[in-house]
């Protein structure tokens, strides 16, 4: 899972951590996470995390 789909990891951590009713569902849809460098988000400076296994 780690080779084909990272972000994966970090989608379940994240939504596990959240409520399980609305509220949740509402937060995790302005969580946004990509596999690689590229990202349209021009005008922010997101922080790449290296995953170890």
């Amino acid at each position: 899972m780690l080779e084909k789909h990272p972000e994966r990891i970090l989608e379940r951590a994240i939504k596990g951590m959240l409520p399980k009713n609305k509220l949740g569902r509402q937060m995790y849809r302005n969580v946004y996470i990509y596999a690689g460098e590229n990202h349209p988000h021009e005008a922010q400076q997101p922080k790449a995390y290296t995953l170890q296994k």
